[in-house]
Formats: structure tokens, sequence, C-alpha cells
């Protein structure tokens, strides 16, 4: 991958998750040198783990909304987290304050993970064959 490439899209991390020695995520290699980000082995298991942690903020710390989600996913002292909020609900066609059912309908996973990814990753979209995969994955 060529350096002009967004960093989440050079690491195989299209959601940016910061290495934490307390998490071995499947297909994790390492860490960014120099940086905080986790390295993955293909852009599938990176997504996977996108929507792993998605589930898990939705599961075990009862975050229901996209504002609720995005205000943990992208705290306010490293990015402007507001306007995060607006564009995933947007690009997921969902209110901010909407509640969230059911994160383990592909439709509404699949559209928080793409979402994400493209906020984090200048626009950038894998191509659908990828990013089915890495779904699939996990909601396994």
């Amino acid at each position: 991958m060529t350096q002009s490439l967004p960093r989440g899209v050079r690491n195989r991390n299209p959601g940016n998750i910061d290495h934490s020695p307390a998490n071995n995520w499947v297909g994790q290699i390492g860490k960014e040198p120099g940086g905080r980000f986790v390295i993955f082995d293909t852009p599938e298991n990176g997504i996977r783990a996108l929507g792993k942690l998605l589930q898990t903020y939705y599961n075990k710390h009862k975050l229901r909304t996209v504002k609720d989600i995005i205000k943990r996913w992208a705290p306010e002292v490293e990015n402007d987290t507001g306007a995060y909020i607006r564009t995933v609900a947007k690009r997921c066609g969902l209110g901010p304050s909407d509640q969230i059912a059911n994160i383990k309908d592909p439709k509404i996973l699949g559209g928080l993970v793409q979402a994400i990814i493209k906020h984090e990753n200048a626009n950038f979209e894998y191509p659908p064959a990828i990013f089915a995969e890495g779904l699939r994955r996990a909601l396994a």
C-alpha cells in the first residue's frame, strides 16, 4: 500500500482502533511504528474488529444511539465529535439520538461500520466483497 492512502487503510485498521495490550484481535499483527494504532493482517479483520467493538459498545456499555457511540469512539479531546456524529448519523439514515434497536442487524451494523470507515479514511470505500466479508466476520 502506498503512503498516499489514509493511515487506517494502510494499517488495514479502517476504524483506527488504538492498540491495547489487553486486546488480542483476530488478525492483529502489531502496532504501527511510533504510533498508537493496531495493524491487521487483512482489511476484513480490521473491519471485523470495528464491528465487534461497536457491538461491545452496544451490549456492554449500553450505548444505543449514534450520538452515544460516536462520543465514545471519537472523544472530543481529539475530534470534532459533533460533526462526526452528524456525518455518521446522516450516512446511516438515522438521527443522532434515534434508538438503535438491534446492533446485530446487518443493515444497522453495516451502516455504522461503513460510515465510520468513510469518516476515518477520507471517504475511502472498500470493494463490496471485502466489506461484506469483514461485516460477516463481525456478526459471526
